[in-house]
């Protein structure tokens, strides 16, 4: 037998950052990711996130890349937004994403940030957060190409 649980805390954003997803349209969005997580065999344990960019902590099966479940996530998640809100017809992912795993113990911390983005961006832009992540992580990054 093997035993898995993959835990990863996932964030990628709006093309440019376009602040797309207001409202109930971040809300929907979230619960439709969570849907193609589920197909996949994972599991969403929270999404949220602002206009331009969202957060997900989730449970990825080992069965599959993470890549290739980001590929598929995004690529039906766009495909839905075009079909559900005719007003976002120019709404797109960024071509990249940051993935980054998470143990038992630190996951309850993830849901909670994940959860609280709102408040957190009364503080912080994107771009700060998101330098801090890979910082956080020991990610090498050229700040050039981060938000390119």
């Amino acid at each position: 037998m093997s035993y898995t649980k993959l835990q990863h805390h996932i964030v990628f954003a709006t093309k440019d950052r376009h602040p797309f997803l207001q409202g109930e349209a971040l809300s929907r969005t979230c619960e439709y990711i969570g849907g193609i997580i589920r197909e996949q065999h994972g599991q969403m344990l929270a999404a949220g996130g602002m206009a331009d960019h969202v957060h997900l902590a989730a449970v990825l099966p080992p069965s599959a890349a993470p890549v290739d479940i980001l590929r598929i996530l995004k690529t039906n998640s766009s495909r839905w937004v075009h079909k559900t809100f005719s007003s976002l017809a120019d709404f797109h992912w960024q071509d990249g994403y940051a993935a980054f795993s998470v143990s038992a113990s630190a996951m309850p911390h993830v849901i909670a940030y994940v959860r609280g983005q709102a408040q957190h961006h009364r503080t912080q832009s994107f771009e700060e957060e998101f330098i801090a992540l890979l910082k956080r992580h020991g990610i090498e990054y050229d700040e050039r190409h981060v938000f390119a």
